[in-house]
This record gives structure tokens, C-alpha cells and sequence, in this order.
């Protein structure tokens, strides 16, 4: 018998495509995850999934349960949306503080999506590049932050949102441009341009260069274009998550290449304050950001 626990979990394989990864998404073991995908299909004497190199292709009964699982969680979640409202625990301000500045190219279709569910929230984005965003939970300027994992859990709820590539970009012409990947050495002598941020939140400095022992001039952009635009121009080299490089690649604007033998990779989290994190609408917007990247952005993958 089919209960909202399968339906959740096909859900969450379907979005990880990885039986270990969404385990870890609704709180379960490997094996008792598996264990409960082997019941449904044993009662219903179907096959759910393929195993593949790519990892679990849903079968052609497995995509008909999972269109039923997201049909089902959808209902429960406007359901739920619905007595939050008869309880009146929805009226409020939801104010985003975003550390990571390329998340500008996919946070507009979340807010859009946000704001259809929640009509009586209003929605604001903290402006301005902060050196400690989390210090404005604790001065009520902000309810959420999305960024890297807070260095204190001290009065905060985080809750994680995917993992992403970080590559490095640089203009067509630069001498690095026949390399399949980069190593640390490889940007000795380069201008790293970057967002005005402190050198500690910038992955590529703090996890590659650092350790290397490499310290490279540094030039700052507010604007994810104004950094493009800088490194066409072959005045450096820049290090963006995958999905704010995407187009200006596909266009040949300029080159990105793997950092490192397995690519240098960073997570998102949202980050409230705890009582804050028990409203409704941060769960809700927590739920529709893991959602629509998915669906949205390639080559992430969620936690």
C-alpha cells in the first residue's frame, strides 16, 4: 500500500537520481530506503528503476507512481499552505540576504513562484555586499541568508539546498585555454577577479590557492556581467559557479575549465533565525529554491 513516505521518497530519487543522496534527503538509511522502494515493488509486482552508469532510470510503471508522488505532494503542500492560512501563521516579511551574487540568475523564477503561494508575504532582497551576512539575523535587518554554511549554529537554523561546480573562466585567447582542467599552480601570476567580498568566502582562494601557497592580485566587479566582461577583455581570470558561466559560454564569450582532478565544488544553505525557521513560508520557500533549481540548473546536485 502506497503512503505519503513512498511518495516522498520517489520524489527525492527522482530529483538526486541517487539512492544514497536522497536517503539522506528524507532522513533514511540507504538499506530502509531501499527496503521501501522493494515493497512498493513487491506489491504492485513491478519494477521501479533501471540501474544505469548515470544512476536510476525510473521505468515506465516508475514514472507513473512518480507522477502520482508529485501530484500527491503538491496537493498536500497547498493543503497545508491552506491551514497555516486558517491559522493565521502567514502574514509577514520574508527578507533575503544572498552572499553567493550569481544566485541573482535563478532567484527571480523562485521569488515569482513564492509569491503565487504566498500572496500576503512580503518579499525584499537585502541590498548591498554584507562581510557578515548572518550578523543581520541577529540584528533582525534580515530573515534568511543564502549562502555557505555558517561557521556558528548558535541560535540559527540552516537548512541545505544543492551543491554546485565552480569554474574557472577566462578569455578565449588565454594561455590557459588548451588545459582540460586547472591545478593550483596553473594561476600563479593572474589577476583573480572577483565579487567585493572577503578572500575567505571565495572557494577557489581559500580551498586551491591558499594551500598552495599562492596569493594573486585581486580586481573586484559588483556585477556577474562586469566580471565577464572584465575577463573577455583579458584583464584576468574569474571563478563562478556553473550556471552563472552557462550562457556566456554557450556563446562563446569566453572559456570555463574544471578546477582541480574532481572540480572544486561549494554548497548553498538557507539560514534563519530558529524562530523564524518554524513559519510556514520559510519552509515553503526553502522547498520551491531545492525545487526549481532542480528542475532548472544543470549539473547541481541537491542535499
Amino acid at each position: 500500500m502506497l503512503e505519503l513516505r513512498h511518495l516522498r521518497s520517489l520524489v527525492a530519487i527522482a530529483e538526486s537520481g541517487k539512492l544514497v543522496m536522497a536517503a539522506e534527503r528524507v532522513n533514511l538509511s540507504q538499506s530502509a530506503l531501499s527496503h521501501q522502494i522493494k515493497d512498493i515493488e513487491t506489491h504492485y509486482d513491478v519494477s521501479l528503476f533501471e540501474r544505469t552508469r548515470q544512476g536510476l532510470r525510473f521505468t515506465i510503471a516508475g514514472e507513473r507512481f512518480l507522477a502520482l508522488a508529485r501530484e500527491t505532494m503538491a496537493a498536500f503542500s497547498a493543503a497545508e499552505r491552506d491551514i497555516a492560512r486558517l491559522k493565521g501563521d502567514t502574514r509577514g516579511e520574508l527578507r533575503i540576504v544572498l552572499e553567493c551574487h550569481t544566485c541573482f540568475d535563478w532567484l527571480m523564477p523562485v521569488m515569482d513562484e513564492f509569491r503565487s503561494r504566498w500572496p500576503e508575504v512580503e518579499v525584499d532582497l537585502v541590498a548591498g555586499f554584507h562581510a557578515d551576512p548572518i550578523r543581520l539575523l541577529a540584528d533582525g535587518k534580515a530573515d534568511v541568508v543564502i549562502g555557505s554554511l555558517p561557521d556558528t549554529k548558535k541560535s540559527i537554523h540552516v537548512s541545505p539546498l544543492f551543491r554546485f561546480e565552480i569554474l574557472a573562466v577566462m578569455a578565449n585567447e588565454h594561455r590557459l585555454r588548451g588545459k582540460r582542467r586547472l591545478v593550483a599552480e596553473d594561476f600563479r601570476g593572474e589577476t583573480l577577479i572577483t565579487y567585493p567580498v572577503p578572500e575567505m568566502r571565495i572557494d577557489l582562494i581559500r580551498d586551491v590557492l591558499e594551500p598552495a601557497g599562492i596569493k594573486l592580485e585581486r580586481r573586484t566587479a559588483e556585477l556577474t556581467i562586469a566580471i565577464m566582461q572584465l575577463v573577455a577583455s583579458r584583464r584576468g581570470i574569474a571563478a563562478l559557479p556553473n550556471w552563472g558561466v552557462k550562457n556566456y559560454v554557450g556563446h562563446d564569450y569566453v572559456l570555463a575549465k574544471r578546477i582541480g582532478a574532481r572540480g572544486l565544488w561549494s554548497e548553498l544553505y538557507a539560514t534563519g533565525t530558529k524562530s523564524f525557521a518554524n513559519r510556514p513560508f520559510f519552509r515553503d520557500f526553502v522547498s520551491i529554491v531545492r525545487d526549481t533549481c532542480a528542475a532548472q540548473l544543470d549539473g547541481i546536485e541537491l542535499l
